[in-house]
C-alpha cells in the first residue's frame, strides 16, 4: 500500500476519495488548493500524488511543473477536463497517468497500483540493455549496433529501449502509445508505424527484411536478435 496525497478543491469529492483510498489500505493526506498541496508534497514526501487540474489558486498543470522542479514523485491527474490539449499538457509537464471524472475508487486504486508498479520497475532497470548485437545505454541514452554507434532521436531511443526491456515479446501499438508516447486515451497507430520505419532504417533493415524488429500483423511488434526470429513470416 502507498502514502497518497490528494490535491482536490471540491469539498464533496476530496473526503470521499480520502475515505475510499484509506479503506483500500492506503495512507492518505489531502489539500484543498495547489499551494497547500505543493507544501504537503515537499514536507511529507508521499509515494504518489493525485492532482486535480481545476484548482482555485493555481492551475494544476502549474502545480505539477513546480512539483517537478523539486521532486519526481509519481503524479496521477484527476480532472473533469477530458480534452486532449489539457491532458497532453499535463503529461508533457510530467504527469504519469490520468483519470477523468467521474471515476470509481476501484478505478483510481488500479491506476495508483499500476503507476507504482511502473515506478518500481523503472528503479530496477539495468544500466545497459543488450539484444544480440544491440547495446542500449539507458543512462547515457546511446545505442550501438555491432560496435557502431547509431544516432537516434529521443523518441526513437525511448521506443527501442521499451522494446528492448521486453525482448522476444510482441508489444502492442496500444502499449507503445501509452508507455512511449504517454497517450493512454488513444492515438494513431500511424505514429508508431512511422517511428518504427525510421528506427528500422537506422538499424539497417526494413519491414520486408527484418533483422531485429518484426511486425506481427494485427498484434504489434517484436524486438529479438536475428537468430531468435521465428522462421515463419509474420
Amino acid at each position: 500500500m502507498a502514502e497518497v496525497l490528494i490535491i482536490e478543491d471540491d469539498d464533496r469529492i476530496r473526503p470521499l476519495l480520502v475515505k475510499a483510498l484509506r479503506e483500500l489500505g492506503h495512507t492518505v493526506t489531502s489539500a484543498p488548493s495547489g499551494m497547500a498541496g505543493l507544501q504537503l508534497a515537499v514536507d511529507s514526501s508521499p509515494d504518489l500524488v493525485v492532482l486535480d487540474l481545476g484548482l482555485p489558486d493555481v492551475d494544476g498543470t502549474q502545480v505539477l511543473s513546480m512539483l517537478r522542479a523539486v521532486s519526481q514523485v509519481p503524479v496521477i491527474i484527476a480532472s473533469a477536463r477530458d480534452d486532449d490539449p489539457s491532458l497532453v499538457g499535463a503529461l508533457d509537464a510530467g504527469a504519469d497517468d490520468y483519470v477523468v471524472k467521474p471515476f470509481t475508487s476501484a478505478q483510481l486504486d488500479a491506476r495508483v497500483r499500476a503507476v507504482l508498479r511502473r515506478v518500481a520497475s523503472g528503479r530496477e532497470r539495468p544500466a545497459t540493455l543488450t539484444v544480440g548485437g544491440l547495446t542500449i545505454d539507458l543512462a547515457g541514452r546511446r545505442v550501438h549496433l555491432d560496435g557502431r554507434e547509431v544516432e537516434l532521436t529521443p523518441r526513437e531511443f525511448d521506443l527501442l529501449a521499451h522494446l528492448a526491456e521486453r525482448p522476444g515479446e510482441v508489444v502492442t501499438k496500444r502499449d507503445l502509445l501509452v508507455e512511449v508516447w504517454r497517450q493512454p486515451w488513444g492515438g494513431s497507430d500511424k505514429t508508431v508505424d512511422v517511428h518504427l520505419s525510421w528506427l528500422r532504417r537506422k538499424l539497417g533493415e526494413t519491414a520486408a527484411a527484418p533483422r531485429y524488429l518484426t511486425t506481427v500483423r494485427g498484434v504489434g511488434v517484436r524486438l529479438a536478435p536475428p537468430d531468435d526470429q521465428p522462421d515463419e513470416g509474420d
